[in-house]
């Protein structure tokens, strides 16, 4: 059998298409396939900003047409280049595992010094979504103090976009994480067609920190990081043929993603981002933007994946406040700084001892700018910023499963160090360095089986030490955050009901 697939002219287009072969031949031994590239309007007109081209299919309807005109079998599109509602004609049946989602931030070295100095940064990128979205998590996610976030245009392929960052006055650059991972890590079939491609990306992204974008606070284009395989929908044979390398849970994410876009309106130029994050414990759908009319769609859901216990009462509901679970302080330890070379998790802001990084105020200069910083969530993040520390990228307060894997980003294997307290567990492959240790403080345990059927923890330590005074606490029901919580919860024998903060649990479960 012999198939031709046609992709878009770029080297990322290309390299997309032939890793749609690879898993076809993979699967179908002596299937011949033929390639057909073209470029489309999108690629033509270089000069115009993509929300003042047609709405849609500005890189897709082209190849779109060669597709019904019978030119070729199979489009290998990057699914969030199409449009929400393409037409009978057509049909988009597989798509294979889906990349990283998230967008990222590249800025240049030798420019940031200029930015924690004037508190101004000026940044490529043509999305209206970015814009809307970006500049307040910005502000609080740099370490430095910035009071003006530019935004201009820039269009291209990755290499053009990449190239024009460094112009006059450029600061910075933001792109797909998953374009240019899948090109740093390209090697085509026979002859390493993306060497140059590759190394050009691999100096400039050494030139440059980086930072990987939080999806909670700016969710991507819905269905970046995945690839549409679309063909006329009378063709049943291929239909079949393209379900046995189809990853069915890409597509049933991307499937919602679109509807939800496609319910705010649909267009392919609205400052709209979708992520819905299929885990373990339920499904998360995080929203930041506008609709077609200008209204805030904003928000953020999970639906469970086993169902919730009834509303009670609120004032059966515990914690009541902040204070309720402060039964412990922090007492800093001696400690010297890891060897050079790991990773940082950092679990809490106060983890990592002042001082360890040789940054200015600011972050602007020193040995700690090539330092690789992950945290466990947004606040300690934050935290972090203000006190001049790059951070790399965060799990978002969704727990340790959720691995960064950055290595093609940093060019190299992680070994990874956890720094928190002294009897904090950690993943497998992480190893913990305890600059903190808890200490009890004496508070009482306000706990009373006769009013609390329902009891959030924000903390193992915590648990662990109630369940040690209180074993009446396993009759009652638990609920914690989707980390390390949830984890001491299970390994203590109970299954919690995971929200995603306490807010929310409140929320949704008191009457």
């Amino acid at each position: 059998m012999r198939l031709k697939i046609a992709a878009r002219r770029s080297d990322l287009a290309r390299l997309q298409a032939q890793m749609v072969a690879r898993a076809l031949q993979a699967r179908f031994e002596g299937l011949e396939i033929e390639f057909f590239f073209r470029e489309s309007l999108g690629d033509q007109n270089l000069n115009q900003p993509l929300w003042q081209m047609p709405e849609k299919g500005v890189f897709t309807a082209d190849l779109r047409g060669e597709l019904l005109r019978g030119a070729c079998d199979l489009v290998v599109h990057s699914w969030k280049d199409l449009p929400v509602d393409t037409g009978p004609e057509t049909a988009v049946v597989a798509t294979l595992p889906r990349a990283a989602v998230q967008d990222l931030l590249l800025v240049r070295k030798d420019r940031w010094p200029v930015v924690v100095a004037t508190g101004r940064i000026n940044i490529l990128t043509s999305s209206p979504r970015r814009i809307r979205n970006l500049p307040g998590f910005l502000k609080e996610a740099l370490p430095a103090s910035i009071s003006t976030i530019d935004f201009t245009p820039v269009r291209g392929n990755m290499q053009t976009r990449v190239r024009k960052m460094w112009q006059p006055d450029v600061d910075g650059l933001i792109l797909a994480r998953a374009a240019l991972e899948r090109l740093l890590e390209a090697a085509g079939p026979g002859e390493d067609e993306y060497a140059a491609t590759r190394t050009a990306l691999r100096e400039a992204l050494g030139e440059c920190r980086w930072m990987v974008l939080p999806v909670m606070e700016s969710p991507s284009a819905p269905a970046q990081g995945a690839l549409a395989i679309e063909i006329a929908s009378d063709r049943d044979d291929l239909r079949q043929l393209l379900g046995e390398i189809n990853c069915a849970a890409t597509f049933r994410a991307v499937q919602r993603e679109r509807q939800i876009l496609r319910s705010h309106g649909g267009g392919c130029h609205q400052a709209i981002g979708v992520n819905v994050l299929v885990r373990p414990y339920g499904e998360i759908t995080v929203v930041r933007g506008l609709d077609e009319a200008g209204g805030d769609v904003s928000r953020t859901e999970l639906t469970p994946a086993r169902p919730r216990p009834p509303r009670i009462a609120g004032d059966r509901l515990w914690p009541h406040s902040g204070d309720d679970q402060r039964w412990f302080r922090r007492e800093s330890l001696p400690v010297e700084p890891p060897p050079p070379g790991l990773a940082w998790w950092i679990a809490r802001a106060d983890a990592l001892p002042e001082g360890w990084l040789a940054e200015s105020a600011g972050g602007a200069t020193g040995t700690g700018s090539d330092q690789i910083v992950w945290t466990s969530g947004l606040r300690t993040w934050q935290r972090l910023a203000r006190r001049g520390v790059w951070v790399n990228g965060s799990a978002e307060g969704l727990g340790e499963q959720e691995l960064p894997s950055i290595e093609t980003l940093a060019g190299r294997s992680l070994e990874w160090v956890k720094l928190s307290h002294d009897e904090a567990g950690s993943r497998d492959e992480m190893r913990t360095l305890a600059t903190y240790r808890l200490v009890e403080s004496g508070a009482a345990l306000e706990l009373d089986p006769e009013a609390h059927d329902y009891l959030f923890w924000t903390s193992g330590s915590n648990f662990r030490l109630a369940l040690a005074r209180a074993p009446w606490l396993r009759e009652k029901i638990h609920f914690c955050g989707p980390g390390n919580t949830y984890r001491a919860l299970v390994e203590a024998g109970i299954e919690p009901h995971v929200f995603l903060d306490q807010e929310q649990w409140r929320r949704e479960m008191s009457l």
